[in-house]
């Protein structure tokens, strides 16, 4: 391709681009980013880049990330055990001041890192500041009894001022998943259930979900099978159907939440592909899959 159609193919994707900029223009998209995205640097690196021109048009993007790899990673170095019961981490005193140190030491601190290096501003904001949290019960799926998962907590408030704050004067806000009690307690917090929790508590225009995968699968085998669209009236059916299951279940009806409380779409995207986040909002065809109420 020379010079010319190649200024001339940019120039088309600037001009599809521009409905979508204006009409998102102001809107909060709170961005879930995790998986094994986060565990490639140039991923990364390019996902913050893009981050940061969402901000450049308009938009106004909070980051909520995880760090499952990174927190195993640390914890095997100290030989501490790692064990997980319906799909969540076994949190004790140990375990608990690991996923504090990893996530705000670490894993926070490299994505404002990689904002800033793309010339945006990132603000680190610790979710023990603006979550608060209660222990969370978790069941043996045959006999109902509780199981011990030690500091594991559920959101029940969120104190968006934080938020709002950094937003307000041009940061991009990225929030570590704990959360404190009442009494001071530390609580290790699902990501994928704290950024539904921010999203509703936001009423943001987009919560999308960047992970290893490419959407809803009807055949978890099969990436063709990809469920482009459901609407929150489906979920249940397809929950009935085994279609969701598992560790989905969770984020699945925590987007519903977030839907109803005023977040107009949910989507979930493959961040392995570049600039996934880019093509689902910027274009026509959009990627992955939707979540809209109906």
């Amino acid at each position: 391709m020379d010079m010319e159609n190649h200024a001339m193919v940019r120039a088309e994707v600037l001009t599809e681009a521009l409905p979508y900029i204006q009409k998102f223009r102001d809107d909060i998209v709170v961005i879930k980013f995790g998986g094994s995205a986060m565990e490639n640097p140039e991923l990364t690196r390019r996902t913050m880049r893009d981050i940061v021109l969402l901000e450049a048009t308009g938009m106004k993007p909070v980051v909520v990330h995880g760090g499952g790899k990174a927190i195993t990673a640390r914890l095997k170095e100290l030989n501490i055990e790692t064990k997980f019961i319906n799909g969540l981490r076994v949190t004790c005193e140990k375990t608990i001041a690991v996923v504090d140190d990893v996530l705000h030491n670490t894993t926070n601190r490299q994505l404002v890192d990689g904002i800033r290096e793309a010339g945006g501003k990132g603000c680190q904001i610790s979710g023990k500041k603006m979550l608060r949290a209660e222990r969370l019960v978790s069941r043996d799926k045959e006999t109902g009894a509780e199981l011990d998962i030690g500091f594991v907590g559920k959101v029940v408030a969120v104190d968006v001022n934080p938020i709002l704050d950094a937003l307000k004067y041009g940061f991009i806000p990225v929030i570590a998943p704990l959360a404190m009690d009442f009494y001071g307690q530390v609580y290790n917090i699902n990501a994928d259930m704290a950024a539904c929790d921010i999203a509703r508590s936001l009423k943001a225009r987009k919560l999308v979900f960047l992970s290893d995968v490419p959407g809803i699968l009807r055949d978890p085998h099969d990436e063709k099978s990809l469920i482009s669209s459901i609407k929150t009236s489906e979920v249940e059916g397809l929950i009935a159907e085994g279609v969701l299951s598992g560790g989905m279940l969770p984020k699945i009806r925590s987007s519903v939440a977030a839907l109803e409380a005023g977040t107009s779409e949910v989507q979930m995207i493959d961040g392995r592909v570049p600039h996934s986040l880019l093509l689902e909002i910027f274009t026509d065809k959009g990627i992955g899959t939707e979540i809209v109420e109906g």
